[in-house]
């Protein structure tokens, strides 16, 4: 936050330094940490209509550059920077403490995300360790690529970490009726963080995945664990995700044994 502050005369040149900032990964976590709450890279790209941030893009696009300077301005967390509602310099101490809180916003949030990923690899391998119980195989996919469903796991099979057409998916399981079963592990901390978590990543897979290799041929999944919104669940269930939970996971291994023909 001080090289950020710096490099903007304590934010009075924002628009002037917007190119850099958004083109220097250190700088825009800082930009992102101006909003109270912070807001996400992702949800930063949404609030500015775009999918790139990329030097050429925002060079293409200057409009692109002034839509993410004013969704980070009505944002702004007054609290931590108000000189600049006010129209005035700040004083020695409001930059400090505005300093002092942007850092310890960036750790908490460092801190949680370390958190769940280290949850959600956990979990990865708690699921893997089930299947290979179940009696299944993990094999390796060559370049971790499956772009038709003659490349995927056969049935019986199972890998890890692969692109599923065009999106990644945790683990794709070779059912044994021959359809295939992308899996999702997903770790929520909080009802707010499962929308991003489940609905605008799980569920859209999901719908992407059954559009590219069949509705009857694909039966996306996801193992949860944490805190979830009752609606989301229902949305991306209606969206063709198959919910189960990381504390049962005998349910889906039950599943996956029903799909073997007697």
């Amino acid at each position: 936050m001080e090289d950020l502050l710096e490099s903007t005369v304590d934010l009075a040149e924002l628009e002037d330094q917007a190119l850099t900032i958004l083109t220097n990964p250190a700088l825009l976590e800082g930009f992102r940490y101006l909003a109270g709450p912070p807001i996400s890279l992702d949800d930063l790209k949404t609030l500015a209509d775009t999918n790139s941030l990329s030097l050429r893009a925002l060079e293409r696009n200057p409009e692109l550059v002034q839509r993410l300077v004013e969704a980070i301005r009505a944002g702004l967390d007054r609290r931590r920077f108000p000189w600049v509602a006010e129209g005035r310099e700040p004083t020695p101490a409001e930059r400090e403490a505005a300093v002092l809180a942007s850092a310890a916003l960036v750790a908490t949030q460092r801190a949680a995300t370390s958190r769940r990923m280290e949850g959600k690899r956990g979990q990865e391998e708690r699921v893997r360790q089930a299947l290979i119980a179940q009696g299944l195989r993990e094999i390796e996919i060559p370049r971790r690529v499956i772009s038709t469903p003659s490349h995927a796991p056969r049935r019986g099979e199972f890998c890890l970490e692969v692109e599923l057409g065009n999106r990644k998916a945790d683990l794709v399981v070779g059912l044994w009726d021959g359809r295939i079963m992308p899996i999702e592990c997903k770790v929520s901390n909080s009802s707010t963080n499962s929308v991003k978590r489940l609905n605008n990543d799980a569920a859209v897979k999901a719908t992407v995945w059954r559009g590219d290799f069949g509705a009857l041929q694909v039966v996306p999944a996801a193992v949860l664990s944490g805190v979830y919104k009752l609606h989301n669940l229902e949305d991306a269930q209606r969206r063709g995700l198959t919910i189960y939970w990381a504390h049962r996971l005998s349910d889906l291994m039950q599943w996956i044994a029903g799909t073997r023909t007697p």
